[in-house]
């Protein structure tokens, strides 16, 4: 399918052309979401796109799908919600990284913990960057921003090692610049049945590159391409993932499922009550 057929199919049109500013990286990410959906072959009416509040949250608003903004670092919580009540639906949860490790932070290691069928794509630009350009929880160290006029002095989360370490089942990075992988790890994230997090790391030229002195989008384009080293050649050959980061597959290892355990449960004590004559 062309581009322009996907716009017309996936994309309310009337919301078109999108508010993100010329060269951040969101827009390509969220066309590889759209892509991913096509290539499963979903059907529209049962997928939920779930977003929060910031540059990344603005997403949904352009889908064609079931859709909902929610408040500030509650998108999983009110995922969370949606495929108690609706299981069968495909949920997935657009955020940025503040919005997921930071105020979000508490409901990202819980839904990874309970390993429920969501799947969590971050858009991570380093920043705040729809509120001023504030610093986030993935601000490299040293990088400047309107909060941290002086260079943040915070460590950054790894928020790949994050969310394997609470519990997700399957998780990946790609880039803004490698959208074919990018699109293929949320393919496969959805097919998980358990909580998905695929990490993109996207730009945002106008609060952090020109912040930290990046150049435009074309320059921070090339320093994802230049940069970024896929982890099965790390794996063969640590040396060469020095410096680097590391993108790809990072960990795909099905366990028990949330709402599958909570319908088991629903339906043993279910069965005890209709015994009793109690339902």
């Amino acid at each position: 399918m062309n581009c322009s057929e996907i716009t017309k199919k996936y994309y309310r049109v009337n919301r078109l052309p999108h508010i993100w500013c010329p060269g951040c990286g969101h827009g390509t990410l969220t066309n590889t979401v759209v892509r991913a959906i096509d290539r499963l072959g979903l059907n529209k009416d049962e997928v939920v796109i779930v977003s929060g509040i910031g540059c990344s949250s603005r997403a949904p608003g352009y889908l064609d799908f079931n859709t909902l903004h929610t408040t500030h670092g509650r998108a999983l919580a009110f995922a969370t919600g949606i495929k108690l009540a609706n299981p069968k639906l495909h949920v997935i949860v657009i955020m940025g990284d503040g919005d997921s490790s930071a105020i979000g932070g508490n409901h990202l290691i819980h839904a990874a913990r309970r390993n429920i069928d969501i799947t969590t794509i971050v858009f991570n630009n380093n920043i705040y960057g729809m509120t001023g350009g504030q610093f986030s929880p993935t601000t490299p160290y040293g990088d400047l921003a309107t909060t941290a006029a002086y260079g943040n002095i915070d460590k950054p989360f790894d928020l790949c090692s994050l969310a394997q370490g609470a519990g997700a089942t399957y998780v990946g990075r790609a880039t803004a610049y490698h959208a074919v992988l990018m699109q293929r790890l949320i393919e496969k994230g959805i097919q998980n049945k358990g909580f998905s997090f695929i990490e993109g790391l996207s730009l945002c030229p106008t609060y952090y590159g020109r912040k930290n002195k990046k150049g435009n989008a074309f320059k921070m384009h090339t320093f994802l391409k230049e940069n970024c080293i896929d982890k099965k050649i790390v794996d063969k050959d640590p040396e060469k993932g020095k410096n680097k980061i590391i993108i790809g597959e990072f960990y795909n290892n099905p366990q028990p499922e949330y709402i599958e355990s909570y319908q088991v449960i629903t339906d043993m004590f279910q069965g005890r009550g209709e015994k009793n004559g109690e339902v």
